[in-house]
């Protein structure tokens, strides 16, 4: 069957909402749990808590939201109405989690509506509701538009491609995150940490329904067949047996518990560690930038080389690398900078990768059961992600905690050791993990080439089918 080539352009426009997931992800990882954490006044463990509490809401709202995607298809497809529905679920609240100080007030406007005693502070219980709603939103949005990314094609090379669109504008989504408020800082003046997150808030409101709409008005739906309802214990048994699935999820929530764990201290190491604290968004985006420039070559090793070995690759040179961090000396902005650019080459390689082997994942589903569950095994990575970023806030923050480190400053030469013990040993030995549970990942370029042939031949035999009885069926 003939292959689309979408063009680069297209390709692009569809991206777009990758750029609304970064100006969430980045802050969620990094800011977010340190704005709560010191210049709200919550606390570490707190916070932790808090974080994770709301990441196990997508324990249960990832696969509902999947499930009802591959089921229930428009006039428009089955996943672009979920990425406008999410633009205005993001935008509310972006507004509470990133803009508290004012997202208070409205709040205890609706609370004193309704006869209840207002919020005198913004608390813990704000924190989670407001998590709860915005995770809503951003799992609506990855899960829809990854999903509908997966299905644009079913040749090998093209999906890293497409994926590799995805997440290079993810990526670059993340230095202009980063550069906003540096820049309305240095025009206006202003350098709060409450002025910077609520920066980033308005940047997320004004660009959701942007994003979303021109995404979704540029690029269309590969037509799928409807899915016939299988019985829950029916559709288990192929995901317990599936092992491409099993270590793709565990290899992603390792990933995810790695990069969330180095977000979470990244601003505690770089400026009570290497003690460049003025310089700490610059580094991020050298790091995000290195990212960026290295997702081509990574496609290209892809292509070379397989996803797989690609990611073994990936993974084991951060094993080798990571602990290079050591050798950082306090104030050296330029050994910092040099060091953090090699690292940030690692970025972007496994969503890119993941994502791109997850398609074929559900290549050998279709083939094993005649259902395609895109919608369902995106929202299996997805959540395993999340897991994996929700345990690692509330790990790290716990043990910071527990170790007696001071969001605020002031600690122990002996507590920063520690500390940057602790943000060298997480990814050292999550990234070993990976390239084990990667090692046997069974479905190679060959593997994918087969997968296809079979799901070729079976759309001939239904047509021949149709024509012969008359009747659509699913084969």
């Amino acid at each position: 069957m003939a292959e689309k080539h979408h063009s680069t352009w297209r390709l692009f426009l569809y991206s777009l909402p990758s750029i609304t997931l970064a100006a969430l992800g980045l802050p969620l990882a990094v800011h977010l749990p340190n704005f709560y954490a010191k210049a709200m006044g919550l606390g570490l463990t707190t916070v932790g808590a808090a974080f994770f509490l709301a990441r196990m809401w997508d324990v249960i709202i990832d696969p509902l939201l999947g499930q009802v995607s591959d089921k229930y298809k428009t006039r428009w497809g089955r996943r672009r109405p979920w990425v406008v529905i999410s633009a205005p679920i993001l935008m509310i609240a972006s507004f509470f989690v990133f803009i508290p100080n004012r997202g208070l007030p409205v709040l205890n406007s609706v609370i004193v509506f309704f006869g209840a005693e207002p919020m005198v502070a913004v608390t813990e219980n704000y924190l989670i509701g407001s998590l709860f709603l915005l995770y809503l939103g951003f799992t609506m949005l990855l899960l829809s538009h990854m999903s509908w990314g997966a299905e644009l094609s079913s040749d090998y090379n093209q999906r890293s491609r497409i994926q590799g669109w995805r997440e290079g504008l993810s990526i670059l989504g993340v230095p202009l995150v980063l550069m906003l408020p540096m820049v309305i800082q240095a025009v206006g003046g202003i350098d709060t940490e409450h002025n910077s997150v609520e920066i980033i808030g308005w940047f997320i409101i004004i660009v959701a329904p942007l994003a979303a709409l021109i995404s979704v008005i540029s690029m269309g739906e590969n037509e799928a067949k409807p899915e016939p309802h299988v019985p829950f214990k029916e559709a288990l048994g192929p995901l317990l047996s599936n092992g491409g699935l099993q270590r793709l999820v565990i290899a992603d929530l390792a990933s995810g518990f790695s990069g969330s764990a180095l977000g979470a201290m990244f601003i505690f190491v770089a400026t009570q560690v290497w003690q460049v604290g003025e310089y700490t968004n610059m580094l991020l985006l050298l790091y995000f930038f290195a990212g960026v420039g290295f997702v081509p070559i990574a496609l290209l090793l892809s292509y070379k080389f397989g996803k797989r070995a690609t990611m073994i690759g990936a993974s084991m040179f951060n094993v080798c690398f990571v602990p290079v961090l050591f050798l950082i000396p306090a104030g050296n902005i330029w050994i910092a900078a040099t060091v953090l650019v090699f690292l940030g080459v690692n970025v972007g390689i496994p969503s890119v990768l993941y994502r791109a082997m997850m398609a074929d994942v559900c290549d050998y589903d279709e083939v094993k059961t005649g259902q395609r569950r895109t919608g369902l095994f995106f929202a299996l990575l997805t959540l395993t992600a999340k897991v994996g970023s929700a345990l690692a806030i509330g790990v790290v923050y716990f043990i910071l905690d527990r170790i007696g480190f001071n969001a605020a400053g002031d600690n122990t030469p002996e507590t920063l050791s520690k500390m940057s013990y602790l943000y060298v040993a997480v990814p050292f030995f999550c990234n070993i993990f990976v390239t084990l549970m990667m090692w046997r990942y069974p479905i190679g370029l060959d593997e994918q080439k087969e997968l296809r042939r079979q799901l070729d031949e079976r759309v001939v035999e239904e047509v021949e089918s149709v024509e012969r009885t008359g009747v659509e069926g699913i084969v």
